[in-house]
């Protein structure tokens, strides 16, 4: 629960929430704004991105306000993704409710309505309250230059309706069937409203620096009685509901019921059962439902620290971190989810092998680290200059450069959650066998490559510690796989000479023995980097090693000590001692903050004051989600959150720490 004043301030990171349909989504603030969302899917250009745009504010928005609220409230209803903000004072309560609707119990909406279908309530519960609601969309990251028009207001029963659309600019590259219509309806009730009522009237500039009349917003002020609805949605341009109150009603019971019925197969039991719930419910929102692929974050260009030069597109599938996400579905009891990835990455292996073998003799053809949620690895980067930024941090990217990268570490984590989910989910077949055979091939031919690993340097490749310790997980996984099914394998001895000499070869190269600790790369042999921390979590070796546990005590040390730790929260690496090929400095990073906890109750079943140490740094981590229980990429030294949000690394490493602390309390340590 947040709580808000009425004064009007700039909404930071974390005063967020997320509502979505598993093919796009929007950010919610507590002040009621809706400033991000991209349409029709994920990675579509934005309708709105006021959020990374503070200084001129024309990114685009819609906005909810009162005028005299004291009081805001927000949280989601149990056990869903339905958003609710409660704004309060001694006049009166206005409920809003945004959620984007999933019929999937109705078959005449869900025919009806084949896009996504945001919708947002105003329900005044008491006494009465004015309203102040702006449309601003800004097709195409804000480049269309196109207008709004509407339609007048139809009067019936007691009920006002109209309908808002764009035309896109002559100029423009938007696609009239890509900017969805608004769709409003104002519900008197039982208090009949005589005479005429101005529900959204278009605004047209009034700067005077220019004779454009264009209209690109609309307002409306509705002074809101207690019984009395206001029901808005955005949707495919194609249709026209007639808004009533059954169903909005309607739309929202089927919603409710699907997220109920979804997360009611949560295998968690323990301490923090709401937290992981709102975990999982967040990563299911990240999942691209027509193809099985899970986006990294629904954001771009969310800064990793403010004014710096960290600002990336995540609404992406990374191998790696949806092979991680694949292990938290299938732990938790959502089989469905991990299948539909899996389905998707092996018809991106086939692909990929195809072009593979077709490569010419001493050509190397890597799997692409990331592709679009559709499949495609065109990801072009760009700058969008006209965008001020997130509090005038710029440049603002859209696409990704990264994805011409060589990261080798994405074979060890895709064979992991291959290996669980032939374990915890499906078998795999003898076709998705060959594929292995072949990518596990492949990385006995390349294993002793350099890379740029899982930190995406833009710097010169180097032979990282942490892509070695995941391509031994390749092999052992596949070796694994092997002798579990007892699938043929004609280069059996090869695999096991591979991950045996790649395993000595991290001992001798990445371990510094001089500070106790694995490093970050065999060239960078005196830096530090919270990513070997994966070591125990991936069974590379004991949590109780005392090499491991020598790694472990020194990155618990503060940066001033030779450390990465600061009040509870790791940094990635030093970026004194590290070049990046990035520049400027960023805030310490949840996910191996998480890493580092889990380690931490993995030793503590051999030494409980490192079970001690966990839980307490885990509790932290728990109280530093945001008002609704999101967790971003970074938290600032500040205690803000930063980067994209909410981010499927920080979430699925909560869940994973939870599910292990329960585990290791539950023994009595």
């Amino acid at each position: 629960m947040g709580d808000a004043s009425q004064l009007p301030k700039p909404q930071q990171i974390e005063d967020y929430g997320l509502i979505g349909d598993m093919r796009t989504c929007a950010l919610s603030g507590k002040n009621g704004s809706i400033d991000f969302m991209c349409w029709p899917k994920f990675d579509s250009p934005s309708i709105f991105a006021k959020i990374l745009d503070s200084s001129k504010g024309e990114g685009g928005h819609w906005s909810i306000s009162p005028q005299s609220a004291t009081v805001c409230k927000q949280n989601y209803r149990a056990s869903s993704n339905i958003l609710q903000t409660k704004w309060i004072d001694e006049n009166g309560v206005v409920d809003l409710t945004d959620f984007f609707a999933l019929s999937k119990y109705n078959k005449v909406l869900r025919e009806k309505w084949s896009g996504s279908t945001l919708v947002r309530k105003l329900d005044c519960v008491r006494g009465k309250m004015t309203i102040d609601i702006e449309l601003c969309p800004r097709p195409d990251y804000a480049r269309d230059k196109g207008s709004m028009k509407s339609t007048q207001v139809e009067r019936e029963d007691g009920r006002y309706h109209q309908k808002i659309f764009w035309t896109p600019g002559k100029d423009d590259n938007t696609d009239a069937d890509d900017v969805p219509e608004f769709f409003a309806t104002y519900c008197t009730h039982d208090r009949p409203v005589s005479g005429p009522v101005k529900m959204f009237q278009p605004v047209k500039p009034k700067d005077g620096k220019t004779a454009d009349t264009t209209v690109r917003t609309c307002r409306a002020r509705f002074d809101l009685q207690e019984g009395q609805q206001i029901f808005m949605i955005m949707c495919n341009r194609k249709v026209a509901p007639h808004l009533t109150k059954d169903l909005i009603v309607n739309l929202e019971d089927e919603t409710y019921k699907f997220w109920t019925s979804w997360i009611r197969a949560c295998l968690y039991r323990g301490r923090f059962q709401q937290e992981v719930e709102r975990s999982m419910l967040i990563l299911k929102l990240l999942t691209y439902d027509p193809t099985g692929a899970i986006c990294a974050a629904p954001t771009f260009s969310l800064p990793e620290a403010i004014g710096g030069p960290r600002n990336w597109d995540y609404r992406y599938s990374w191998v790696r971190d949806s092979s991680f996400t694949v292990y938290v579905f299938l732990k938790m009891g959502f089989p469905a989810e991990a299948e539909a990835y899996i389905n998707f990455i092996f018809a991106r292996i086939t692909e990929w092998r195809k072009i593979a073998e077709a490569t010419k003799e001493g050509e190397v053809h890597h799997l692409p680290l990331m592709f679009s949620i559709d499949g495609s690895t065109d990801l072009p980067e760009l700058t969008l200059d006209h965008l001020s930024g997130y509090q005038d941090s710029i440049p603002v990217r859209i696409g990704n450069a990264a994805t011409d990268h060589v990261q080798l570490d994405i074979y060890g984590e895709l064979m992991d959650s291959i290996y669980l989910y032939n374990k915890h989910g499906k078998p795999i077949s003898y076709a998705q066998w060959l594929d292995i055979r072949y990518l596990t091939d492949f990385v006995c031919k390349v294993w002793n490559h350099q890379d740029m690993s899982i930190w995406e340097v833009r710097g010169r490749k180097q032979h990282f510690t942490y892509s070695k310790m995941l391509l031994w997980v390749a092999v052992d996984r596949a070796l694994r796989l092997s002798e579990k099914r007892n699938f043929p394998c004609p280069n059996r001895n090869k695999w096991m000479v591979t991950r045996d000499t790649i395993y000595e070869e991290v001992m001798q190269k990445g371990f510094n023995y001089e500070l106790n600790s694995f490093v970050q790369s065999y060239e960078s042999n005196t830096t530090l980097d919270s990513a070997v921390l994966i070591a125990p979590l991936v069974f590379f070796m004991s949590p109780n090693d005392p090499q491991f546990v020598g790694t472990l005590d020194r990155i618990l040390r503060t940066p001033e000590k030779g450390g990465l730790t600061s009040a509870g929260f790791v940094f990635r690496y030093d970026h004194e001692q590290t070049d990046d090929g990035v520049g400027g400095r960023e805030g310490t990073f949840v996910m191996c903050t998480l890493w580092l906890i889990e380690s931490l109750i993995r030793a503590g079943a051999y030494n409980p004051k490192y079970l001690s140490q966990a839980t307490s740094m885990f509790e932290t981590v728990t109280n530093f989600r945001n008002h609704v229980g999101m967790l971003s990429e970074e938290i600032a030294i500040s205690g803000e959150q930063l980067g994209n949000t909410p981010q499927a690394f920080s979430h699925l490493a909560y869940v994973s720490a939870a599910i292990n602390l329960e585990r290791v309390s539950r023994r009595g340590i």
